[in-house]
Parts: C-alpha cells; structure tokens; sequence
C-alpha cells in the first residue's frame, strides 16, 4: 500500500532539541490516553510530529499532535483520530472500522474520567473562616479593672476612698462622728450609682441610620413624583436599545460523497471525477476559496480546485479530475479548504479525502 512517493521515515535518524517526556499512564485517564498514543507511535517506527503532519497525511498540526501526546489536557476527537488514523491504519494498515471504534471507547473513557475529577473538585468543601476575634480592642480601655468601675446592673459602691484617699460618693462622716460641714463640697451632681448611660458611639450609629434612612426617601420619592405627574410631551422618549451585533460564523457541513465513494475500486490509469457535496453551515460568504491538495499519492490530482462563490446555508458540489495509479494499490488523497493564499481555513473540520483501490 503506497502512501506516499517520498522516502519513508523509520524514526531511527537523530533529531534536534530535547526529548520528548512522556506522560506517566498513572497520573490519570488524560495521561493514560497520551501513554497509549506514544505506545502507537513507537509501534509505528516512531515518526516526528512534523512528518505526521506533513508527509503521512495528518489532518491536524505538528503542535496540535505533540499537545494530544502531552497529556496536559484532553484533544479532540478529530486530533485524536489523525493522530491514530496515519499510524494505526496508513502506516500499519489496521482496519480503519475497528481502529475507530476501539480508539474512540478510549477516547470517551478519558473524557468521562476527566469529568468526574472536575466534579469531585468542584464538590470539595471549602475552608472554612476562621472566626472573628473575641478579643477586646487594644485601643479600648477595659472598664472593668479601672477602679472604682462597676458593672452593668450593680450599684456604685457607697463610701470608701479613691487610691488617692479622696472620698468617692462625697465627704463621709467625720472620724469623731459629728455632723458635715457646711463648707464642705457638695454632692455630686453626676449619674446616679447605678445608672446607665447610652454610650456616645451608639448614639453616632442610630443618628447615621436616621440620615441614611432619611437620604434614601428623598431618592425614592424624586423617582415616584415624576411618575405621579404624568410625562411630558416636550420630554425626549426614551430611546429603544440597540440589538447586540452577532459575531460572523464560519462552519462547513459535509453532505457526503456523490461520485466514487469510500473503497471504490477503479482500473489502472483510468481517469475519473471524484464530487464532494459540502454545505456553508455559517454566516459568512465564501469567496475566493479553494481545497487544497494535502499530500502526495501515486494517484495524480490537480494541488487545488475551486469553490464558490457559496451564500449561508447554500450547497455546492465540488468536482476534482484524478487520474488512477499505473499500478495496484490504494489510493487516498485529502483536501482541505484554505484561501487564495493557501491559509487553511475551519482548522477544526476534518479534511475531504478520496479513498479509491487500483485494480
């Protein structure tokens, strides 16, 4: 089965830079999905990215190849299969159907594994905060060891002495048990023993509450006066808001094959038109694009053929002249769509291939 006319790589020449490390199967199903993919590719003979890429037929990137290998993150399907399809069925010549299947239960393996550690992350518990702090201020004064303090609910003490021998409630009786003097200083005028005082900073709190109450009325009601007086026929009308713009979107859907379906069989040297059916499943135009040849088979085909002009949501079909093989042997060719330029376009899509045996 010839691939491609070019010399085949073995993997066994040196290559430059450092050495790929590959994923431990063990460190979880996304790993084990990369583990078994360096497994295929060292089965295979070992080939770079870029020769997969480039000469096998890969419809995906050499960055996109060497990220599925990683083990870093889950690939997409479409990368998976390219990676799997040049090595297990191009290359070994595997039987594309059960290559598929097999590869795509291992595929969605790694997928719901992948699911299940976000969901049992996401159910984790979260730490919980530590609670406030119970202790007193340091910047306020701890009443209860002042002296001479007493607390809530219990009356001052009636008699006695400050520390500095000065009397608390007023002059108490002389020592010799005769009657105060006259002159003596009168009784203080304060708080009677016992009772409470709103403290200063309750009383800011309740005057702040009072203002932001009184704050939010005068709010409320220059909002509901208007309203009450009827509108204005002088007032400008409030204007309608502009829809949101849609963001352009460039897709493709394949209807399938008209002409020459997969593992057709044609003669030697005979010439034929293969026709694809594709539909633009997006909102942009196509304008100015083509499908570009992607490889090199014995089979001859034109580098690129045109498509176009296509409207959203039209179909066309696409016909492309090949000559068979002198030879027996398969025949596979892909085509990707890119601009004038050659830029590929719809990195996501898989490519369009012609898949044909010479007899």
């Amino acid at each position: 089965m010839a691939e491609s006319s070019g010399p085949q790589d073995e993997g066994t020449g040196s290559r430059r830079g450092r050495r790929a490390i590959r994923p431990d199967p063990g460190a979880g199903p996304v790993s084990l999905l990369a583990h078994r993919l360096w497994e295929l590719k060292g089965e295979a003979g070992d080939p770079s990215f870029a020769d997969m890429a480039g000469r096998l037929g890969a419809a995906a990137s050499k960055s996109s190849l060497a990220a599925a290998a990683r083990g870093s993150a889950l690939p997409s399907w479409e990368t998976t299969w390219e990676f799997v399809r040049v090595l297990a069925v191009d290359r070994l010549g595997r039987d594309p159907e059960q290559v598929r299947r097999e590869w795509r239960r291992l595929w969605e393996q790694a997928q719901a594994g992948e699911a299940a550690e976000a969901t049992i992350e996401a159910r984790m518990p979260d730490q919980p905060e530590p609670p406030p702090s119970t202790r007193p201020s340091p910047t306020a004064p701890d009443r209860s060891s002042q002296p001479g303090s007493s607390q809530p609910g219990e009356a001052a003490p009636t008699g006695g002495s400050s520390p500095s021998g000065a009397p608390l409630d007023g002059p108490g009786p002389p020592p010799d048990g005769s009657a105060p003097s006259s002159g003596g200083p009168e009784p203080s005028s304060g708080p009677r023993p016992g009772a409470r005082r709103t403290p200063p900073v309750r009383k800011a709190t309740v005057l702040a509450a009072a203002t932001g109450v009184i704050g939010v009325a005068a709010i409320l009601l220059g909002w509901v006066l208007p309203l009450l007086g009827g509108s204005d026929e002088n007032e400008p009308t409030a204007q309608p808001t502009p829809a949101q713009t849609v963001s352009p979107r460039d897709d493709s859907a394949f209807e399938g094959d008209v002409t020459f379906p997969d593992g057709s069989v044609v003669e030697r040297g005979a010439s034929f038109d293969k026709v694809w059916r594709i539909r633009n499943a997006g909102t942009v135009p196509w304008q100015d694009r083509y499908l570009t040849r992607m490889n090199d088979t014995p089979c001859k085909a034109p580098e690129r053929v045109g498509i176009g002009p296509v409207l959203p949501g039209e179909t066309v079909d696409i016909k492309v002249r090949v000559r068979a093989a002198d030879s027996p042997g398969r025949c596979k060719i892909f085509w990707k769509m890119t601009d004038e330029d050659g830029t590929p376009l719809l990195a996501g899509k898989k490519p369009v291939f012609l898949d044909v045996t010479v007899a």
